[in-house]
């Protein structure tokens, strides 16, 4: 009768045992140790491999304290703003040997909390993370465990935490001046959530536009609205019904700015012939249309983080937190004419 074939986990001691090895030495050539040879690394290798080897991680992290390990927080990864940073640090983590873990937190502190927890019980090495509204508590949390991590476009004033963002007051301040040296005056702002820093910081830039072109400020004229959930776009119809005199639209973000063309488009009203658009991120996307729109400098944000997350890692940040802020511009598309 034919031997029955070994199923389960393939184990250091299985290898040995087919290549003749001890057990210490097929380790040792596994985690790529000096003393032991290039030709027995490539024998115990293309054994490991053909026998289907997995290393046990759990192992590997108590035996070096380090997991290769890195979590990712973002508020809505269908979100292309935040799924084009996530894949270039995925990239730039990879060939540095670390792993990804990705944590959508639909822009909520509870569930980026459950995130953070969560990384924190799989040891994981670093976090990236973009906050959540409110999320002050848990940049704490994090601060507490002494786990190293950087946030990205948002920060919280106050927090001694390296971050990486865009500079939201010029994004604000850019974008609401390019519509009124078009000769709109009556700007709807439709802006994120009042807990994050690019909301408040984005609303200054706009005011500022405003001030120095000895233009009243109209709070009317500010709403805000979720970025993360339906309820996003059920608010937006139900504020462009109800105002009544606007000639253009500054967005949050360039996801809701498309649903904001959408929605002009079914109460009648053509981008941009009746009604200007500007959203903010330049997402390379046509549809509907080539968006007028805030270049929020994705993937050097997404670089930039990944670098001071690794300097933290291999211990070369000294004493201080790194804050970089990134330019921004409008970029022109097709959604903007005079009133």
């Amino acid at each position: 009768m034919a031997a029955r074939k070994k199923t389960g986990n393939v184990t250091l001691k299985d290898i040995a045992q087919a290549t003749g090895f001890s057990a210490n030495t097929v380790s040792r050539a596994l985690a790529d140790k000096p003393d032991i040879s290039e030709e027995t690394k490539a024998v115990i290798r293309e054994e490991a491999s053909r026998m289907g080897y997995i290393a046990n991680a759990l192992a590997s992290f108590l035996r070096s304290g380090v997991s290769r390990n890195i979590a990712i927080l973002v508020g809505d990864i269908s979100n292309p703003h935040f799924s084009v940073m996530v894949k270039e640090m995925q990239t730039l983590l990879q060939r540095r040997g670390y792993n990804s873990i990705i944590f959508n937190t639909e822009e909520k502190a509870a569930l980026e909390r459950q995130a953070i927890t969560t990384s924190l019980s799989q040891n994981v090495d670093g976090i990236i993370l973009c906050p959540a509204p409110g999320g002050e508590e848990n940049i704490r949390f994090l601060q507490m465990h002494g786990k190293p991590f950087v946030m990205i476009g948002r920060h919280f004033s106050g927090e001694d935490a390296s971050y990486v963002v865009c500079d939201d007051v010029h994004g604000g301040y850019a974008a609401a001046g390019y519509l009124l040296d078009r000769g709109h005056r009556d700007i709807l702002f439709l802006n994120g959530p009042k807990g994050i820093s690019s909301s408040a910081e984005r609303l200054k830039g706009y005011r500022m536009a405003l001030e120095e072109r000895g233009i009243p400020f109209r709070s009317d004229l500010v709403e805000t609205v979720p970025v993360a959930s339906r309820r996003g776009t059920e608010k937006m119809k139900e504020i462009l019904s109800r105002q009544e005199k606007y000639t253009a639209v500054l967005v949050f973000n360039d996801i809701l700015a498309w649903q904001v063309i959408c929605i002009l488009g079914e109460l009648g009203r053509k981008v941009p012939e009746t009604c200007s658009v500007v959203g903010f991120d330049n997402i390379k996307y046509p549809y509907p249309v080539h968006l007028t729109s805030v270049s929020s400098s994705k993937t050097t944000m997404a670089k930039r983080s990944v670098e001071i997350l690794l300097k933290k890692l291999e211990g070369q940040k000294g004493d201080m937190e790194e804050c970089v802020v990134l330019e921004t511009a409008v970029v022109e598309g097709g959604t903007v004419a005079g009133p």
